[in-house]
């Protein structure tokens, strides 16, 4: 079946412990957490040290995604902090593989993220220091875009590229009941949304329909 990853851009930044707990409650598998820095897109969100106090009060996975420049000069505080996965872009890392070791090397699992005009390509030769790779299928910044269709070729060939090693694939942007069937089909092991889930006031309802497909 596949996982459900809420992106906390889309909680409620007064109640996050509480919105947190409604979403254990409602059967999410990880929890996504966009680390922003107002450089590599547009927007700056938070960082290690909220990171830091969620991870006492969540049993989920923390997922989190570095929508920063530089980012290897912060992933041994986002790794102290408690994240579970840290996942750099492709476009912002001078040197990938070395990157992925180091996340490693913290003891976390290492993924790759990838905006929609990079081709999978980047991936060819890191794919044994992988354990996830995240495709955007929206420009990185902004929730409430909607799902850019040209990445579903992209999503179905990384799986294929992938095939035979231990990594899961994940899938970001534009994602609703309709377009979760369409990433589930292509191979998707992993759906982040925000607007999808926190749309109502009912959580397990809204990842239950992602979740049918």
């Amino acid at each position: 079946m596949v996982k459900i990853a809420p992106s906390l851009l889309s909680a409620d930044f007064g109640n996050l412990e509480e919105e947190i707990r409604r979403l254990e409650a409602a059967g999410a598998d990880l929890l996504h957490l966009d680390v922003m820095d107002g450089v590599f897109v547009p927007n700056l969100t938070f960082g290690a040290p909220v990171i830091k106090e969620l991870r006492p009060r969540s049993q989920l996975v923390f997922d989190a995604h570095l929508m920063v420049t530089n980012p290897e000069k912060m992933l041994s505080a986002i790794a102290a902090a408690g994240a579970d996965i840290i996942t750099v872009h492709a476009e912002a890392v001078t040197h990938l593989d070395k990157a992925l070791d180091e996340i490693r090397s913290l003891g976390c699992r290492a993924g790759v993220s990838l905006n929609p005009a990079t081709p999978e390509s980047v991936l060819e030769y890191v794919l044994d220091k992988l354990d996830l790779v995240l495709v955007m299928s929206v420009n990185p910044g902004f929730g409430g875009q909607s799902f850019i269709d040209s990445q579903l070729e992209k999503i179905a060939r990384i799986k294929e590229m992938i095939s035979g090693y231990d990594i899961e694939l994940e899938v970001d942007g534009g994602i609703n009941p309709e377009t979760a069937a369409e990433c589930i089909k292509a191979g998707a092991d992993i759906l982040v949304a925000g607007t999808a889930v926190f749309s109502t006031d009912d959580y397990a309802a809204n990842i239950k329909a992602l979740r049918q497909n």
